[in-house]
């Protein structure tokens, strides 16, 4: 998760037989994660994480980031 897309923008894809979909920042870098089963809907129901960016003082490049999960998501 490290390459840059397109800004703001949602992305889907499959791995390891999970469906993932992530959104990413006003730069393109991933920062909102979903890994589980998608739904007709589009939604995924499983876990959602969220990375946190550090970025080195006065520049845009990334010093360090992680991500933390934030929990179970579905909808019914």
């Amino acid at each position: 998760m490290s390459k840059i897309y397109a800004p703001q923008e949602r992305m889907n894809a499959t791995f390891m037989g999970n469906d993932i979909s992530y959104i990413t920042n006003e730069r393109g870098e991933p920062v909102t994660l979903f890994i589980g089963k998608i739904r007709e809907d589009g939604n995924i129901d499983g876990e959602r994480y969220v990375r946190k960016i550090v970025r080195k003082p006065g520049s845009d490049e990334i010093q360090k980031s992680h991500w933390d999960l934030k929990g179970k998501v579905s909808r019914g």
